[in-house]
């Protein structure tokens, strides 16, 4: 039997979350008619990838998607994950894009003058693509988890949803950025007896001086910083992000006062054995640099509203209200002693882009790109963290890097002899 002819598309966006319906919502308003497929549902990550109590730790009203900025009624609020599934696919419905769920893409390949997707649905041709499914695709777990006792449950943080999911007894949760200190938190508020590993991870005040911090640092123009303006932008894109919350309202995330409420606090994870976990020493100096990176947001607040001559309400300095008891040898949780009913991996993602048989990547498997746009004509990535600017991951900054790559695109689609002269110029920056 003959193969099935392919179908075609002038373009095929990848992924159906925000950075794909964003990048299609800029297209359709040059109008172009983007093709957008979904392996599972609009918004899936955000719906079944993310804890009950889940919400953004940034406020509403910096939820601007192109041509559709929140537009619910507490702007200085923060989405829980239903509202957040709800607006995305409000933005789909409302933005007319045309988005075939259910369909993934197992192979993308050069083909002709474009690429050659093979998906689930069957083979597309394509001559501009936009991978949009952003970086997080497999979690990591400490290398030596395998050697926990097999009765004992692990869970990655995508598959944590609350508290009563978990059998009765201690858990450990490994990880201390975002998603580790606010499991930690919900297990925490919920009555559990909580361990919690503490890494490197930096934090965030919630307010300071009358105001939210992101709208400080909005006003001050961080969001917006390009990565160029980095000296190394591979540190800067590796980044582990500040933890805050915007649970209850949105408030600061102080590990110490927890510790201090009960929550049993550890260095970061080094070893572990059939029979316990051990922990390096170094609880003191993570939690002093988190606090340190915390006071420096504070300052460079201070700053602006001085140069600025702005009115603002003082505030005292930060003072720990906790502080870990002096040690010189690795701490134990001894699973005899106290058997844990559970362990949280808040550890990370890798990302795959395995099935890309297109040469745009360095030595460990990242895009290289300019903004999105890689060496390859027609191929480009958008969600990436540090895309562009801190903003890029964000609600507030996707809407920017989707209308860059949609007037590329648009662009690339006119006959080679009406194209600009500047786009056969591309500066390439290493991920």
């Amino acid at each position: 039997m003959a193969a099935a002819t392919p179908s075609a598309a002038a373009v095929v966006v990848i992924g159906g979350g925000q950075a794909g319906l964003s990048v299609a919502s800029c297209l359709q308003q040059r109008g172009i008619e983007a093709l957008v497929l979904e392996r599972h549902r609009v918004a899936h990550a955000w719906e079944r990838q993310r804890w009950d109590s889940f919400c953004l730790v940034t406020p509403n009203w910096q939820c601007r998607l192109p041509g559709f900025p929140y537009d619910g009624d507490d702007p200085h609020g923060f989405m829980g994950r239903d509202a957040i599934v709800d607006y995305l696919r409000r933005f789909a419905e409302r933005s007319a894009i045309t988005v075939r769920e259910g369909v993934s893409v197992e192979r993308l390949v050069p083909s002709g003058n474009g690429y050659r997707l093979f998906t689930s649905a069957g083979v597309i041709d394509a001559t501009q693509v936009v991978i949009a499914i952003g970086a997080y695709h497999h979690p990591r777990r400490h290398p030596m988890a395998e050697r926990l006792p097999g009765k004992l449950l692990q869970l990655d943080a995508r598959d944590y949803r609350h508290p009563g999911q978990l059998p009765e007894g201690p858990v450990l949760v490994v990880g201390s950025g975002q998603s580790g200190c606010q499991i930690a938190e919900d297990l925490f508020l919920a009555g559990r007896r909580v361990h919690l590993s503490v890494g490197s991870a930096p934090r965030s005040p919630r307010r300071y001086r009358g105001r939210d911090v992101v709208e400080w640092l909005e006003r001050m123009g961080v969001y917006d910083t390009p990565i160029d303006a980095h000296a190394d932008p591979r540190a800067v894109r590796n980044k582990t992000n500040h933890y805050l919350t915007g649970r209850d309202g949105g408030r600061e995330i102080d590990l110490r006062q927890r510790a201090s409420e009960g929550m049993v606090l550890h260095g970061r994870l080094e070893r572990i054995t059939a029979g316990g976990l051990s922990f390096a020493d170094n609880l003191a100096a993570n939690l002093d640099a988190a606090d340190a990176v915390y006071s420096r947001i504070r300052a460079s607040i201070d700053a602006h509203i001085a140069a600025t001559g702005l009115d603002a309400p003082l505030e005292p300095p930060y003072k720990p209200c906790w502080r870990p008891a002096p040690s010189r040898k690795l701490s134990q949780l001894d699973l005899h002693q106290e058997p844990l009913a559970a362990v949280i991996w808040c550890t990370g993602y890798r990302s795959d882009f395995s099935w890309v048989e297109v040469p745009v990547f360095d030595g460990s498997g990242e895009p290289v790109h300019h903004r999105g746009i890689t060496q390859a004509e027609g191929l480009y990535f958008i969600g990436l963290p540090w895309l562009h600017t801190w903003g890029s991951g964000r609600f507030c900054g996707i809407g920017s890097d989707a209308d860059h790559l949609a007037q590329r695109i648009q662009q690339q689609l006119q006959p080679r002899d009406n194209r600009p002269e500047t786009l056969e110029c591309t500066a390439l920056l290493g991920s």
